[in-house]
């Protein structure tokens, strides 16, 4: 079920070049982008237990593939979740995933979605914006990888902060142009 959708593709590359990367959301991303080991793929599963497939069926690839020839996986859901609140219930299904199969510790998701919203704040504050994507996608991390940038960090949780002021740092139209593609009262 899974497949190119280059729309889809080219618009999560825009994504990550100009927000994640573009912004320093990430510190892991532009090294792997640059090196072309970040692999893009479209779910187009319309349930839950087909898209759990897909996931796993991409980390298995992972788990078999050295990090020199893919440091790290885009899953793009095509077809399902659009709706914030199914997305966020799903990843409890994807916590379970990866301690079914064994690879907690080896892989981590991150999840970003159109409508994204941590829990401690309003739906239209600028801090979504952070893991705000044009699709929800599915991020799949190799865990060693986080590692090694991590030391280079005095903590983690700096990134975070640190992303949240860069995004209360810009403009109304600087919003409106990198995140044209939200359909949010916040563009």
């Amino acid at each position: 079920m899974i497949h190119e959708n280059n729309d889809q593709i080219d618009a999560v590359k825009h994504w990550l070049d100009e927000i994640v990367i573009g912004l320093n959301f990430c510190p892991f991303a532009a090294k792997p982008r640059r090196n072309k080991q970040i692999r893009y793929i479209c779910s187009q599963a319309t349930s839950s237990e087909d898209l759990l497939i897909d996931l796993q069926e991409e980390l298995t690839l992972l788990d078999q593939t050295p990090a020199t020839e893919i440091e790290t996986t885009l899953l793009i859901i095509s077809k399902m979740l659009a709706d914030f609140s199914d997305y966020n219930q799903f990843l409890d299904l994807v916590d379970e995933l990866l301690v079914q199969c064994e690879w907690e510790g080896i892989f981590q998701v991150a999840s970003f979605h159109p409508d994204y919203s941590f829990a401690d704040t309003e739906p239209d504050s600028v801090d979504n914006l952070t893991n705000r994507s044009p699709f929800p996608v599915l991020h799949i991390i190799r865990e060693d990888s986080i590692e090694k940038v991590i030391k280079n960090i005095t903590s983690a949780d700096e990134i975070y902060k640190q992303n949240i002021q860069t995004i209360r740092n810009l403009s109304s139209e600087q919003i409106k142009t990198l995140f044209y593609y939200l359909s949010s009262t916040l563009v």
